[in-house]
């Protein structure tokens, strides 16, 4: 008899987590859906070595390329710089892999070399002169990564803010987004990552713009 009730009580919490799995799955896709009608590709999209590339560009003359940081895309360069440039310049702003519009190609790790090779290979793809590379934050370390091993591709860098040394540990508050298999790394992204990064939105800005107050939204 208590085997049988400890039997049902475990095959209810077995459905009641698979609903609740179920639920965030659903939740996941309909936040994905609106965010895609919000906010939809603007831009036009490239294969590199299985990677889809989402970019827009504007203007003509001397190319820039501009690499957002961590959890980041385009638009935010997009909107607040390319008003600024006046005539003679060739403005590229791209999703990198896995951010934005841009899909990872399968068994990408995302790494700094990896990720500077796809932007090496974009440059040649779409006929770019030596670019001038411009990156913010993580952005930073794949432009720096580019001079060092593709020097040859670029004209120069400009860093906003950047990563430019290796740390010993991850830090604190991006503790929850260091997750090394990649199986919990799927399972995260499809159920509890989005709903989450929502729920918690407000807070995360305050602290990427900490000490300064948060801008106001104007697009």
């Amino acid at each position: 008899m208590l085997v049988s009730i400890l039997l049902g009580l475990l095959g209810g919490l077995v459905l009641l987590a698979v609903a609740v799995a179920v639920c965030l799955m659903l939740a996941t896709w309909w936040i994905a859906a609106k965010s895609e009608r919000l906010v939809p590709a603007s831009g036009k999209f490239i294969e590199i070595g299985g990677n889809r590339i989402h970019y827009v560009e504007t203007g003509e003359g001397r190319p820039i390329v501009f690499l957002h940081g961590l959890g980041a895309q385009l638009h935010h360069f997009r909107h607040t710089l390319f008003g600024r440039f006046g005539e003679g310049y060739r403005l590229i702003a791209l999703d990198r892999p896995g951010s934005g519009h841009s899909v990872r190609a399968k068994g990408a790790t995302g790494r700094v070399t990896e990720q500077a090779e796809i932007v090496r290979q974009f440059i040649d793809k779409i006929g770019l002169a030596k670019p001038l590379i411009v990156g913010h934050s993580l952005g930073g370390a794949i432009a720096l990564t580019l001079a060092v091993e593709h020097s040859k591709a670029i004209s120069g860098i400009a860093l906003l803010a950047p990563l430019t040394h290796m740390e010993a540990s991850v830090r604190d508050k991006f503790g929850s987004l260091y997750i090394q298999s990649p199986l919990l790394r799927w399972i995260m992204a499809h159920t509890v990552a989005i709903p989450a990064s929502l729920k918690y939105a407000q807070r995360t800005l305050a602290f990427i713009f900490a000490p300064q107050a948060t801008p106001p939204t104007t697009w």
